[in-house]
């Protein structure tokens, strides 16, 4: 069966600027757009990671001596909300699946193209906007929790901008949502399975429910506290009677599920490129899908796991120790179907599969501390420490920008024709690698011997680690020069890639490399086993 092509959105694409111009345009193919969230989130994270250096060069010291202590609270609150909002939900969720999604259902563009477009144009605006409020007097800096009564009693003006500019963010991913699920159930192709989709499908699929069930909350309750703030109400602030812990179940119900939003479509672009660079079949597929939807399901009831220290009565830090405990187990049944896939495999020493292997390393260990965290004793005694701030670095950038990484490498020659160069992609890993476990290694033992997050300041004992820390931060940000070297040398006089340089078999790569508008000249290819490595190609459909 051949899939139509829409005459109307052919006529609309006819019309798009072409060459570089159409990144700039209001475009509704889905490649444009996974582009267009890809560049601007790197632009931000560019943002983010050198406030990122300033709050290290900060700490390289015990006293509050290269910015004043409000500043750095306002340098911490945007650090935080732009890596988040900014760089890894738009990167892992909106640019690799608006790219990947319609190849892997074999559909020619996602199910909304117009809705596609305005959800990614949503957020060069409200980047800016939040960007921006940092030069209005009064910035926000109650972080990038934004716990009130701090975000009350806080400089009105930036914390309002903030949250205007997180509500929009929101926006965005409801809008992106709702089309990833639309795309995955109701566009595959004919005769395509939901239990023959590439993993990445599932992992999205369950990232856009827990967007679509878990944001809403967010935006109401930051709805609220902007009426707290503006209008003198009392649903958060004490003075007026507000309760400040239901702002933090409200705020958690979003923002645990949203560590899932980061870390589950990495999960999933993880199983693409490890089969590819094993040659071998994912290992486990059917508990591999079960264990996504595990983690669905245990990610909506865990989030009070955050709010040991907040009086919660017994019963409740019983149940969320449970809870939390309970979803290490599919997140476990992943890492030994990853290491199982690797097994026996004919690896590729490159640069995705290093990035993906460092992705394993790291996510391991913070999800080691992750469970001890979730043991009752252990987290009152480390709440708001560093040992925090490293168990979350070691999930969200360990894990996630790792794997960020790691597709870049493997799917630039689909996207450009171009191979980025592998020794400055394998410079780019090392440097990366040593730099992030040097800056957040020692922050357990911070946290571990008392040493407070989220202050300029702090006991003088704790120097010398600090600036081991600052060290690997300092190289965490030298690792980004390689790697802009390779993008723009790869561009420009990169080798040819060849339609397919991998080898691999899932429905991206068999097109052309970059695709045409319509992803396939003719009918869309029926892949009943995207991970069939060991078999003969022509047995494929």
């Amino acid at each position: 069966m051949t899939i139509s092509i829409d005459p109307q959105k052919t006529k609309n694409e006819s019309l798009q600027p072409k060459g570089w111009l159409r990144y700039f345009s209001f475009s509704l193919d889905h490649k444009v757009i996974g582009i267009q969230y890809l560049v601007c989130g790197f632009l931000f994270y560019l943002i983010g990671g050198t406030l990122a250096s300033a709050i290290r060069i900060e700490l390289a010291s015990p006293m509050s001596d290269f910015m004043p202590r409000d500043v750095y609270n306002q340098v911490l609150t945007l650090h935080g909300t732009i890596m988040i909002f900014l760089w890894i939900v738009p990167v892992v969720n909106g640019a690799f699946g608006n790219y990947l999604i319609p190849f892997y259902v074999g559909a020619r563009d996602m199910a909304f193209p117009r809705l596609n477009a305005v959800a990614f144009w949503l957020i060069p605006p409200s980047g800016l906007m939040l960007v921006a409020s940092y030069f209005v007097e009064g910035a926000a800096q109650a972080g990038w929790t934004a716990y009130p009564p701090l975000s009350i009693t806080t400089p009105q003006s930036g914390q309002i901008i903030w949250i205007l500019s997180v509500l929009l963010l929101g926006g965005s991913s409801i809008f992106g949502g709702i089309n990833f699920i639309a795309t995955i159930i109701k566009l595959r192709r004919p005769g395509l399975k939901l239990m023959q989709l590439p993993m990445y499908c599932w992992a999205m699929l369950g990232t856009s429910l827990l967007v679509v069930l878990s944001t809403p909350v967010l935006a109401g309750t930051l709805i609220l506290l902007s009426f707290d703030i503006i209008a003198n109400t009392g649903f958060f602030n004490p003075v007026l009677g507000g309760n400040v812990v239901v702002y933090q179940h409200l705020f958690w119900f979003y923002s645990h599920p949203a560590v899932y939003i980061m870390v589950l479509p990495a999960f999933g672009l993880v199983s693409e490129i490890l089969p590819v660079h094993a040659r071998k079949p994912l290992f486990g597929y059917t508990t591999m899908v079960f264990s996504i939807m595990g983690i669905v399901v245990l990610g909506l009831v865990v989030w009070a796991h955050h709010m040991f220290t907040s009086g919660t009565p017994p019963w409740m830090r019983l149940f969320f120790t449970i809870a939390t405990a309970f979803i290490a187990v599919p997140t476990g049944i992943k890492f030994f179907n990853w290491v199982a896939t690797l097994w026996g495999g004919k690896i590729s020493i490159n640069s995705a599969m290093l990035f993906s292997c460092g992705f394993i390393i790291n996510f391991v260990f913070g999800g080691i501390t992750g469970v001890a965290l979730a043991q009752v004793p252990f987290d009152i005694h480390v709440h708001d420490t560093y040992f925090v701030v490293a168990h979350f670095h070691y999930i969200v950038y360990g894990g996630t920008v790792f794997i960020i990484f790691s597709s870049i490498y493997h799917w630039f020659p689909k996207v450009t024709g171009k191979m980025l160069n592998e020794k400055l992609g394998i410079l780019h890993f090392i440097i990366t690698f040593i730099g992030f476990n040097l800056c957040f290694a020692p922050q357990h033992w911070l946290g571990l011997n008392g040493m407070p997050r989220r202050v300029a300041e702090y006991d003088p004992q704790f120097q010398f680690v600090n600036q081991i820390s600052s060290l690997g931060a300092l190289l965490m940000a030298i690792s980004t020069i390689p790697f802009l070297i390779n993008v723009f040398l790869s561009l420009r006089n990169g080798k040819d890639a060849g339609d397919n340089p991998w080898n691999a078999l899932t429905p991206e790569w068999l097109t052309s490399s970059p695709p045409p508008v319509e992803n396939w000249e003719g009918e869309a290819p029926l892949v009943e086993e995207p991970y069939g490595y060991g078999k003969e190609i022509s047995e494929q459909k």
